[in-house]
């Protein structure tokens, strides 16, 4: 989680919602793919932390199923994130601060708990949960003040 809050960091810098995410192949321990949202950096509605992972490993392993791997992120997933995750067939979702307004895994639509969900990862929120949500709020106090 300490490298996707990096990412969430550097989002932050470039001016884009501080989430970050992280891509793990579960039998060796190792970082397939980190990122950072890029929404507006790349002007590109897609651009959240889990879509950009997703995409490079698929890539890497040539494959869009990634059942070997788990995902880390900052922020709970929105109902695009979820879904792609879903069907990505990740094996663990992790996550760091809930998202009430636009999340979908603990809130909103709950897309793992939604008949036409074919997979549901095993899910842990609230890993690091202060830390990720200070992320959020310092990005959103300077926004304002500014």
């Amino acid at each position: 989680m300490k490298i996707a809050m990096t990412e969430a960091r550097k989002a932050g810098r470039r001016g884009d919602v501080p989430v970050g995410a992280v891509i793990v192949e579960v039998s060796s321990g190792r970082v397939l793919a980190q990122a950072g949202n890029r929404v507006e950096a790349d002007s590109d509605p897609t651009g959240h932390a889990e879509i950009l992972v997703l995409r490079e490993v698929a890539i890497k392993v040539c494959s869009p199923r990634l059942s070997g791997c788990d995902i880390y992120v900052t922020l709970e997933p929105c109902p695009m994130c979820a879904q792609a995750i879903s069907f990505s067939r990740i094996r663990r979702l992790y996550f760091g601060a809930y998202d009430s307004k636009n999340g979908a895994v603990d809130h909103g639509v709950k897309i793992f708990s939604q008949k036409f969900c074919n997979h549901k990862p095993e899910i842990i929120g609230s890993l690091e949960e202060k830390k990720c949500s200070n992320i959020l709020k310092e990005f959103f106090d300077r926004r304002r003040q500014a």
